[in-house]
């Protein structure tokens, strides 16, 4: 039986499909069609994949446009393929190709000729493949990537805020520490209001702020000349910060009802020196809750971009630069390897205080980010709990070395007594 493959240009309004048996030794010989990007245009794109008994499909990764092609494969064209009797190990399966591994030769793009290449490097192995979790992980991963944007959202909204009142010459920010607490939140909503005493604001402090009331009633001085449009404009962006702020939480909660089932796995990763349950459930949304689609802790690495790149040409390697890798978890892991060397006792404090004189700060913090990566994976995919070795481990390795160098020492030809009782 022949065995055929598909390819999918994918644009925004229409699709070019090609298909072609693989196995044949001669010239592929592609049928085309031009497919809409619409519901009903789908489901007649299932029917005819099925008809044709494709067993495989790639596409390319057009900015989102794949996405509603993707889930009507899956939903209309893939059940039909594993329910047939002489389905094969790989018959249903989608690719996701990486547009950069299908680029053509200048002057010479075609659509039909994209999809046709598609199958071709995909035969040959010639395509990067992207990593496309299941529907449910997909749902999971919109969710953390949404509040993290209404978090930047929040910080934005925030920087305007300052930018506003520093403008004003209020210079509320310069006392408190944060400038969406509760105390300067209460100020701040006074003076939106209409409230031109500086002494009737700075009483709406809390009495645990280190200023002073007396500082707070010069910082607070310029709103009795405040002008309605700075005031209109502060209410606006206090209000705008309370609607994000709302979306925020519910995003937590439906968040936090969908990984319900999985508590135990973001607990696990919630205890990691740097993480929490913020960045377990953004972690669990990227890899899944077993990382099970990585089969070693080095691919998990590769995939997020956290080891050494390699560009050898004859026997040389002339550049170590890491790879792209997953932006999001890319992101999540250097956030969590700053927090985490801070973290006091812990084992990546000791490694980056042995490592930062000699490698600088940015190199060191890959390190940890590897080696949160290694841990991350264990911790899914062995589902062990964490636990923090770092005096033992900071002992053990002092040991190590002292006699090492103790070696190389007596070698040398020199006696050296190891003290009983070391400072």
């Amino acid at each position: 039986m022949a065995y055929r493959m598909a390819g999918i240009d994918v644009h925004k309004k229409k699709l070019a499909v090609v298909v072609a048996d693989v196995e044949v030794e001669d010239e592929y010989q592609f049928e085309r069609r031009w497919y809409g990007s619409n519901p009903e245009q789908l489901r007649v794109l299932s029917e005819w994949l099925i008809e044709q008994q494709i067993e495989e499909v790639v596409m390319e990764s057009t900015a989102q446009y794949w996405k509603p092609v993707w889930g009507a494969l899956e939903r209309y064209w893939k059940p039909r393929c594993h329910s047939r009797e002489d389905a094969g190990r790989m018959s249903g399966t989608l690719h996701l190709a990486q547009a950069l591994s299908n680029r053509g030769r200048r002057g010479r793009k075609n659509d039909f000729r994209d999809a046709e290449r598609l199958v071709k490097r995909l035969v040959s192995q010639e395509l990067v493949l992207s990593f496309v979790p299941d529907a449910e992980q997909r749902m999971w991963r919109t969710l953390t990537r949404t509040r993290y944007q209404r978090t930047r959202d929040k910080i934005r909204l925030q920087n305007q805020l300052e930018s506003l009142l520093e403008e004003a010459h209020i210079k509320l920010s310069s006392l408190v520490s944060d400038l969406l607490g509760v105390s300067a939140r209460r100020m701040l909503k006074a003076l939106a209001d209409g409230e031109t005493d500086p002494a009737v604001l700075a009483a709406l402090a809390d009495q645990r702020l280190r200023a002073t009331p007396a500082q707070l009633h010069d910082a607070l001085g310029a709103c009795t000349d405040l002008s309605p449009v700075h005031r209109r404009l502060v209410k606006m962006t206090l209000e705008s910060l309370q609607f994000v702020e709302q979306q925020i939480s519910q995003l937590d909660q439906e968040m936090a009802s969908l990984l319900r089932q999985h508590q135990d796995a973001v607990e696990r990763l919630a205890v990691v020196p740097g993480l929490g349950v913020d960045s377990a459930q953004q972690i669990i949304a990227e890899v899944g809750v077993k990382a099970a689609t990585f089969p070693s802790a080095e691919k998990l690495s590769s995939w997020v971009g956290a080891c050494p790149g390699e560009e050898e040409s004859a026997g040389v390697n002339r550049s170590r630069h890491s790879p792209r890798g997953n932006r999001q978890m890319r992101r999540v892991l250097n956030q969590a390897a700053n927090a985490a060397v801070k973290h006091k006792g812990s084992i990546f404090e000791i490694v980056y205080h042995r490592l930062v004189q000699r490698l600088g700060h940015n190199k060191t913090i890959g390190v940890i980010v590897h080696r949160l990566c290694h841990l991350i994976w264990i911790i899914l995919h062995k589902g062990i709990r964490y636990e923090e070795r770092g005096p033992a481990v900071s002992e053990q390795s002092r040991q190590r070395r002292t006699a090492r160098m103790i070696r190389t020492l007596r070698v040398l030809g020199y006696r050296v007594e190891p003290l009983t009782n070391p400072a």
